[in-house]
């Protein structure tokens, strides 16, 4: 009831901005036509979409990058290895990581992929890095090494590799790390939600949060959130809706968004997922048909989410969301002080006496932990030099549990 009466109050105090959030509005079409199965990543300020196959089944390689001041799209260079169809993509330090996938759209057919590739935005260029170890591999079964319809996600310096398929009724539940600096693959425990594939994920404040997809026989809706320190899983709210695998997802401050999605039809619902609340809400359906196998990525704070398979076929179609008011539910009657904000070099920071001992934490709009200390005064200095530029989140949570938040911006 406490969160109610608070959302409520704020729903008040700004129902003029409101009516220009929790919307979607339609942006110029994907440029490499219509393609469903797809990879999708942001880096700064542009999102990045590639491999998936077209209206003709015909796998592809390339990579397009959305630039949404000008909303326009300009291809860039295409992935070295082979064409793919439900690949995985994620984005790490400011660089792009792709692999895996198979390379014919007629299941059962073609190559199961194992490759792993790092892009480069500031010099538009490729590299190939150690193979994923998984797949096949630990089961020692024949075959190639590879696995499809898996999920990624960062968190920190490192990209997680959970699930997927290897081949007819065969599935996986290993999770695996990828470390950039060492380029050395480690498994780690594995998911235990059981065989799964086209699962979906994302990452917040420092954990992962892995579910839905398909086992060998039901779709499911369960989600499990992934703590890299203890290596452990912990069984989270369940979405709401239907069971549905092959759905996409995008984090916006500190809140997952789940859209799309497959139960046997084409989904438009649009979830987001509080992870301190621990619950989920259904916010504005995506406005055009429901799909599957469709990309979704963020940029500051917004979303973005389109192409896919509907009911009348492959789409191109792509639209941004802008966020229900507030991302975060928070106590206004307990203020943080910033300043200078915007900020280059360091930012100061002031909180009451009733927040020292808590924690102050600081997290780029795509879910990266940046700073975290323990308060110990009322006031401090954050040195900003490290700092990527863009928008950040300062959390905290106080005794009661209500979250306080504040934007940074980091020139």
């Amino acid at each position: 009831m406490k969160w109610f009466v608070l959302l409520i109050a704020l729903l008040i105090a700004v129902v003029s901005k409101a009516q220009t959030q929790n919307i979607w509005t339609k942006k110029t079409s994907f440029e490499g036509n219509k393609r469903s199965r797809a990879v999708a990543f942001s880096i700064d300020n542009y999102g990045y979409v590639g491999t998936g196959e077209d209206t003709a089944d015909m796998t592809h390689n390339d990579l397009w990058r959305y630039d949404p001041l000008l909303d326009s799209w300009t291809q860039m260079s295409s992935l070295p290895g082979s064409t793919r169809r439900n690949a995985i993509g994620t984005t790490l330090n400011g660089k792009g990581y792709l692999g895996l996938g198979a390379d014919s759209s007629v299941s059962g057919s073609g190559i199961i992929l194992d490759d792993w590739w790092e892009y480069d935005p500031l010099i538009n260029q490729w590299s190939q890095k150690t193979s994923y170890p998984g797949g096949y591999n630990i089961y020692n079964q024949t075959g190639t090494a590879g696995v499809y319809f898996s999920t990624a996600f960062a968190i920190d310096s490192v990209v997680y590799v959970c699930g997927g398929k290897m081949g007819p009724n065969f599935y996986g539940t290993d999770l695996w790390k990828y470390n950039p600096t060492t380029d050395i693959w480690t498994r780690l425990a594995d998911f235990p939600g059981g065989d799964r594939h086209q699962l979906s994920s994302f990452a917040i404040e420092g954990n992962g949060f892995v579910g839905m997809g398909i086992d060998h026989d039901l779709y499911r809706k369960d989600w499990w959130k992934y703590d890299p320190i203890t290596d452990s899983w912990t069984e989270v709210a369940e979405l709401p809706g239907v069971e549905r695998g092959a759905a996409s997802t995008f984090v916006l401050g500190q809140h997952g968004f789940v859209v799309f999605g497959s139960d046997g039809g084409y989904k438009d619902e649009l979830w987001e997922y509080d992870p301190f609340a621990n619950s989920w809400q259904i916010r504005s359906n995506f406005p055009a048909d429901g799909r599957k196998n469709a990309i979704a990525f963020a940029i500051a704070d917004t979303g973005y989410a389109g192409l896919g398979t509907s009911s009348s076929g492959k789409r191109k179609s792509f639209y941004a969301y802008t966020p229900f008011w507030p991302l975060g539910i928070y106590n206004e009657e307990i203020s943080i002080n910033t300043f200078p904000n915007p900020a280059s070099n360091f930012i100061n920071i002031t909180v009451p006496n009733s927040l020292i001992g808590q924690s102050l934490q600081i997290f780029s709009l795509d879910g990266k932990k940046a700073y975290s200390e323990l308060i110990t005064s009322t006031s401090r200095t954050v040195n900003l030099v490290e700092f990527a530029r863009g928008t950040y989140i300062l959390i905290i949570v106080d005794q009661s549990g209500t979250l306080i938040s504040e934007k940074i911006n980091v020139l």
